[in-house]
């Protein structure tokens, strides 16, 4: 039985990686900027700490890998990736760059809106992770209020006159409209005559936060039923139980293709549903999360988002400067 291996160093493993990318000690040399005779005697060092020849010098002109070596390389790659990845992170450390950002987000903010802005965060900060948290209403303030999100996008709360110690940056709206399925009640003939909404049962989205959890946010039935769950609300109003508001942009394929209807009701129109990016006064973003805010506030002028559903557009992707947020 054989004995341990020893321990490479970094060097060793360096040079090694860069004898099989250029295809020469010779030229590992030049890359290096050492002799060759010390490229050699690196690698030989290697071959006796792991106990293994790693290159083939005798068969062929040029070094080629063992069986060995081919296993050792796999290795090898994936301690010099961490060994950048966690120099680039302490770089950033040092730079006042955030580790990881923790982002609280509304269910209504359109997917497309998201999915510009995190494609793009990962572009720009590479090294930075992310934390996502989805909520609905005041549960994205609460997570900012417990210390557990760094920014979030929330929309309205009741009165609208906001929380203490929270910071509120505007960055568009989305529309609400009211649908049901094609055969609901609501759908048919006596879908315009006043206070018809107040008989069917109503989806109404709520959430379990003291901030908004006792509320009723556009609520006019006298029989509703309430949901955590934006997600759920939309697969029972597709199979026609209740009708309820959704954000137009959720829904807007199933408009067009017949599997909701947007029901035409004086006493429940929808509305608009503002989005603010939020924050701590007490702690402001760093520059990831304020790149962040910074995106979420161009994607509005960028693509002269409305609240009318036909207007919704797409976003474009591309860098933006870095965001100037008060602290």
């Amino acid at each position: 039985m054989g004995s341990d291996p020893g321990t490479p160093t970094i060097d060793q493993l360096r040079v090694f990686l860069t004898v099989v990318d250029v295809g020469s000690f010779a030229g590992a040399a030049r890359k290096l900027n050492r002799a060759t005779s010390v490229i050699s005697y690196s690698i030989s060092n290697l071959e006796a700490q792991l106990g293994v020849t790693l290159f083939d010098r005798k068969s062929t002109r040029k070094p080629q890998l063992t069986g060995a070596g081919h296993t050792v390389l796999a290795e090898a790659r994936m301690v010099s990736n961490g060994i950048d990845g966690l120099r680039a992170k302490v770089k950033n450390l040092l730079q006042g760059l955030e580790p990881e950002v923790h982002l609280a987000l509304d269910v209504m903010l359109p997917t497309e809106r998201i999915v510009d802005a995190l494609k793009a965060f990962r572009t720009e900060f590479p090294t930075v992770t992310l934390r996502l948290h989805m909520e609905a209403l005041g549960g994205v303030t609460q997570l900012l209020l417990d210390r557990v999100a760094t920014i979030g996008v929330s929309g309205p709360l009741p009165g609208d006159a906001g929380v203490a110690g929270i910071e509120r940056i505007c960055i568009g709206q989305v529309a609400l409209i009211p649908v049901a399925s094609p055969d609901h009640p609501l759908a048919g003939a006596g879908k315009k005559v006043p206070g018809a909404a107040r008989d069917h049962v109503q989806l109404v989205l709520t959430d379990r936060s003291p901030l908004t959890g006792k509320s009723d946010l556009g609520v006019v039935s006298s029989r509703t039923w309430r949901l955590a769950d934006l997600g759920a609300k939309h697969m029972l109003l597709k199979a026609g139980i209740g009708w309820g508001n959704m954000p137009a942009p959720m829904v807007q394929d199933d408009l067009d293709s017949g599997r909701l209807v947007q029901l035409d009701l004086p006493d429940a129109k929808g509305g608009v549903y503002k989005l603010e990016t939020i924050f701590r006064a007490d702690s402001p973003p760093g520059p990831a999360a304020a790149w962040l805010i910074e995106r979420f506030q161009s994607q509005v002028s960028n693509t002269k988002m409305a609240a009318d559903p036909k207007r919704h557009t797409s976003m474009k992707s591309g860098k933006r400067k870095r965001p100037r947020v008060k602290s």
